[in-house]
Formats: C-alpha cells, sequence, structure tokens
C-alpha cells in the first residue's frame, strides 16, 4: 500500500497537526516506569516542530469507558515528555472542544500540548462520527504515529483519517517498513520463530505464516502442542491436547506450501518453574515422569534452529523459545537472540521482532538495539503478521 509520510506534508507552519501517539504508559504512583512510548514519538514531534507546526498530541490511557475517570488522566506524563523533549508542553483539559481549541490557541509555532485521555469520551472506541469530526474540528492535518493502537478502528486512529489530510508519523512509517521487509516483500529465505504458550491465540498467526515462510520454528508451550500431536510424551508439561488435530492440520498445511516446520529435538525439563531449579536435558521422545516439565529447548535444537537462520536472510520472531522470566529456563531464547544479532550486525539477516513477550526477551538478551527493528506493538504486530488489514493503516492509504 502506499500512504503519505511526512516527507510529503508542505507549508506546515503555524497550522495544528493532531498527533496520535501511543502514551498508554506503565505507571506506579502516579510516576512513569517505562518511558520508551514516549521516546518512540519524538522524532514525529520533532519534525513537526521544526517545520513550524502546532503539535497537539492524542492519546489514550488505561481503560476509562467513555467516562472521566481522575487516576486515568494523561497530565502525569506531561513532565517526562518535558524533560525528554527539552521544551515545555501544555496541558489541555479536554481533547476537544473550547479547552483544547484554547491551549491549541495559545500555542506558538512549534508549540506543544498534550490533550486529555481520549478514551474519557464513549465516542472514541465506538469510533463515533460525530466525535471523529470534534477531533478533525481542533486541527489541519492529522499524523497516525501509533502503529499499537492501528488495528482499533477508534474515532482517533480510523474516523478522523478519513476527514483531514492524514499522514504517517516516523514511528509508524519505520514499523510499516520493518514489516514490509519482513513479510510484505521480504529478501528470500525466510524463517519465522513463533513461540508463546497457546497454540489456540496464534491459530490465524500459524496459518497464515505456512504460507508465506520457507522455515518456521516453533518454540514455548506452543511446541509441546505439537509434540504432543506428534505422539511425543510430555509428561506434566503445558500443552493443549484438544488442538492436536489442529495441530497436525497445521503440519500438514506447511508441508503442502512448502514450510518446513522445525520442532525441539531436545528439551530441557524440571519439576519445577523456579530459579535454579534442577533441570536436565532429554531427546524428545523419550518416556517422561508424569511432573516432568518442558520448560525450554534443549541446546542440539538452539544449534539447529541457528543452522536454519544460517540459511537464510529474512527473520520474523514473535514468542520466546522458553520460560524466559526464569532462570535457567531462558538458555534457548538467550543464545538464539544472540546469534539472531550477530547475524544481523554481519549484514547476513534482516531480523523484525515483536510482541509483549519478545520484547521482554530480548531486552532479557540484551540484543535489542542489534536487530533490524523491534516493534512494541502487541496487538496490532501479531494482527499485521495474521494478515489482517489495520483499520489505522488502511485509513491512511493515499
Amino acid at each position: 500500500m502506499t500512504y503519505r509520510t511526512l516527507d510529503d506534508a508542505k507549508d506546515l507552519a503555524g497550522k495544528t497537526a493532531l498527533v496520535r501517539v501511543d502514551f498508554n504508559v506503565p505507571m506506579e504512583g502516579g510516576r512513569i516506569t517505562d518511558d520508551t512510548r514516549l521516546r518512540v514519538a519524538l522524532p514525529t514531534i520533532t519534525k513537526l516542530r521544526e517545520a513550524g507546526a502546532k503539535v497537539a498530541l492524542l492519546a489514550h490511557f488505561d481503560r476509562p469507558k467513555g467516562k472521566v475517570v481522575p487516576e486515568m488522566s494523561l497530565q502525569p506524563v506531561v513532565a517526562d515528555l518535558e524533560t525528554l523533549l527539552g521544551a515545555p508542553v501544555r496541558f489541555a483539559e479536554d481533547c476537544v472542544g473550547d479547552a483544547a481549541k484554547a491551549a491549541i490557541a495559545d500555542l506558538d509555532a512549534g508549540g506543544v500540548v498534550l490533550l486529555e485521555n481520549v478514551r474519557f469520551h464513549a465516542g472514541e472506541e465506538k469510533n463515533d462520527p460525530a466525535f471523529a469530526a470534534q477531533l478533525a474540528e481542533i486541527a489541519d492535518v492529522y499524523v497516525n504515529d501509533a502503529f499499537s493502537a492501528a488495528h482499533r478502528a477508534h474515532a482517533s486512529t480510523e474516523g478522523v483519517a478519513h476527514l483531514i489530510t492524514a499522514y504517517a508519523g516516523e514511528s509508524m512509517r519505520r514499523e510499516l517498513e520493518a514489516l514490509d521487509a519482513a513479510l510484505g516483500n521480504p529478501k528470500k529465505p525466510v524463517i519465522g520463530i513463533v513461540g508463546g504458550s497457546k497454540v489456540s491465540t496464534k491459530l490465524d498467526l500459524l496459518k497464515n505464516l505456512v504460507g508465506k515462510l520457507d522455515k518456521l520454528a516453533i518454540g514455548g508451550g506452543m511446541a509441546n502442542t505439537f509434540l504432543f500431536a506428534q505422539g511425543v510424551d510430555i509428561g506434566g508439561s503445558l500443552a493443549e491436547k484438544d488442538m492436536a488435530d489442529t495441530a497436525r492440520e497445521i503440519m500438514a498445511e506447511a508441508s503442502a506450501k512448502g514450510c518446513e516446520v522445525l520442532l525441539p529435538v531436545d528439551v530441557v525439563v524440571a519439576v519445577e518453574v523456579k530459579p535454579g531449579a534442577v533441570a536436565r536435558t532429554v531427546r524428545t521422545g523419550e518416556a517422561l515422569a508424569a511432573d516432568d516439565k518442558i520448560l525450554d529447548a534443549g541446546p542440539e535444537t538452539v544449534a539447529r534452529l541457528n543452522a536454519a537462520i544460517d540459511g537464510c536472510k529474512t527473520l520474523i520472531w514473535n514468542g520466546p523459545l522458553g520460560v524466559f522470566e526464569v532462570p535457567p529456563f531462558d538458555a534457548a531464547t538467550v543464545a538464539a537472540a544472540k546469534h539472531v544479532a550477530e547475524r544481523t550486525k554481519s549484514g547476513a539477516l534482516i531480523a523484525v521482532a515483536g510482541g509483549g513477550d519478545t520484547v521482554a526477551a530480548v531486552n532479557h538478551a540484551g540484543v535489542t538495539d542489534d536487530l533490524t527493528f523491534v516493534s512494541t506493538a502487541g496487538g496490532a504486530f501479531l494482527e499485521w503478521m495474521e494478515g489482517k488489514p489495520l483499520p489505522g493503516v488502511e485509513a491512511l492509504n493515499a
């Protein structure tokens, strides 16, 4: 698809840019504990300020369900944003109407205002045309820089984009370019790593990927379900045994479409899931005790995966290979992540990773900055991998 970027925007001086950002940041005691989402928005804000635009930032926070909930105000974000931006940030007590208009009117060219939580209005999540029109009323142009909210057809992500000229922000542009490089128009061969606990939550993803990938490695609890479906003893491991037929269908579909599925050939098992638990590595197919739990992929599986990665030019990764939050069951995920990082740094691999657990896993491995792109979007990244259209992106179609 084609979409307008800020490079296409002309004569922004003195105009108001309504910028949809994702400031749904983690908070404790009224303080931000992780400012990643604020930092991601800085390039777009800076570009607009340098062009002389007035920047009105629009975001949601938590789930107030269309009502004003003071504890869910975005006002606590202002101080951190000012520090990161190195410039004053006004706060408007509403995102539409007189309060928003007055705050914007008071800005100089290049000024920034953060509008109050857009989800305080019931019309936001209903994508109410009247509310979308109120949003459009306060601005000259619209910029969507919140890929993580692009899978929602809300007034601030989809509705307003049809009413005033719409552009993709810098973060949105980077995300879309990375995703296109990973699945849209990738350098082949392409390998995917899909992990996580449940097959049932990633059915659409798996079915879409087997038609697009050359190789697919399955890890985490999902791998246990696939192993069980192949008649492998998994002891007391987490698995969706009622999904065995589905797992076999996915394997058959992959085979028919020429996608090689890589399942663990050895696994790390333990009786307890706790840091430093006594663990042992066994070949898949060996008999396990009823209380044995498969908690990570084994070293031979990792070596096989790394060899497969070496034969590919593009990698897309969603989900860890084991219970990486609990050492020693992080070994496979860390080893694979470091190998991916080395291949990427050498220029041999385009590596795109995304999804909450995946971001945490590559952070844990210390390789986030070494991959081609790490998407912080959860649901939007997953739905894009599933091949579903994203309303917030479709609305930017030029």
